[in-house]
């Protein structure tokens, strides 16, 4: 069983990941370095359980694991075969914390990503407010955050 691990958003570019993507026919699970350079790719989605943002972490509000949707490009002359995550406005939950969010998609959105039947706009966009369980990271003071 796969487990999903804790995404940072300041990743270090070659850092490794699982995504699932479809390739030649297939869905497939593969390894692949974070970053691209601007060229043809196809979707992917990106495993995770949680993300953290400065000392924020963001899971579903439900305990569920989730995907983040990304395109992945192969490899050139120049740059690995690598990928990298799409990211939108932020929805309600995150907004108090970063103006964007990278994009999450629940599972049953899965395949409509990867198959691309969903025009973007459909898919591409905030879920919810109340999807997401907002907890500040563990050693920072628990005072609430102020509206301005």
């Amino acid at each position: 069983m796969m487990r999903a691990k804790v995404f940072q958003s300041d990743a270090p570019l070659n850092e490794h990941r699982v995504i699932i993507r479809c390739h030649d026919g297939d869905v497939e699970m593969v390894e692949l370095p974070w970053g691209l350079r601007p060229r043809d790719g196809g979707p992917c989605l990106v495993p995770a359980s949680e993300f953290r943002h400065k000392s924020f972490s963001f899971s579903l509000a439900n305990g569920d694991w989730f995907y983040f949707a990304g395109i992945w490009r192969p490899a050139a002359e120049d740059w690995p075969e690598a990928y990298a995550i799409l990211t939108i406005e932020a929805n309600a939950d995150i907004a108090p914390v970063h103006d964007r969010q990278m994009t999450v998609l629940t599972r049953d959105q899965r395949m409509a990503w990867l198959d691309g039947l969903v025009p973007e706009e459909e898919i591409l966009r905030p879920l919810p407010a109340g999807t997401f369980r907002v907890k500040r990271a563990a050693g920072e003071p628990a005072q609430p955050m102020l509206a301005i």
